[in-house]
């Protein structure tokens, strides 16, 4: 059986086929501009498991990092000795801080931000103090969650 004429003639066909290629191709790189320039969005994580040989032992007044979902995570040794984890992103506007030790402060360098060794917010644009996370050591795990998370890992 031959056909005498084509429902879709050659430039429907081929204008078809380019726009459907632009489409995918325009689709992709709008997907990536948009990871690129909102890359921290996403659900964070409740809990991280860390090694406690990694963490516990870091010198007084000093900090680890880790990883908290897409985020910078700060493990802090107090002067004192006790160490607390906090999430290592200024509140301003989610730029990573660092933590200055001969000062005993976190710096956000994106806007200038000053944050105590408590995380109370004492200069700059950052309008709360900083997120800090309850840590606790049960067998060889290290596990740090967010206040209020309670954390049941599975016996094994």
């Amino acid at each position: 059986m031959k056909i005498d004429f084509s429902l879709v003639t050659r430039r429907t066909f081929l204008n078809t086929l380019f726009g459907g290629w632009l489409v995918a191709f325009m689709g992709g790189s709008l997907y990536g501009l948009l990871k690129f320039a909102f890359p921290t969005l996403g659900k964070e994580p409740d809990f991280v498991i860390l090694k406690p040989d990694d963490f516990l032992n870091i010198p007084a007044n000093s900090v680890k990092p880790f990883a908290w979902g897409g985020k910078l995570g700060l493990f802090f040794k107090h002067s004192n000795g006790n160490t607390t984890a906090l999430k290592g992103v200024c509140t301003h506007m989610e730029c990573n801080i660092t933590y200055i030790p001969q000062d005993k402060k976190f710096y956000c360098a994106c806007h200038k931000g000053w944050f105590d060794e408590n995380g109370k917010n004492i200069e700059g644009p950052p309008p709360k103090p900083l997120e800090f996370f309850d840590v606790t050591v049960e067998a060889d795990k290290l596990i740090v969650a967010k206040k209020g998370i309670k954390v049941e890992l599975p016996k094994a």
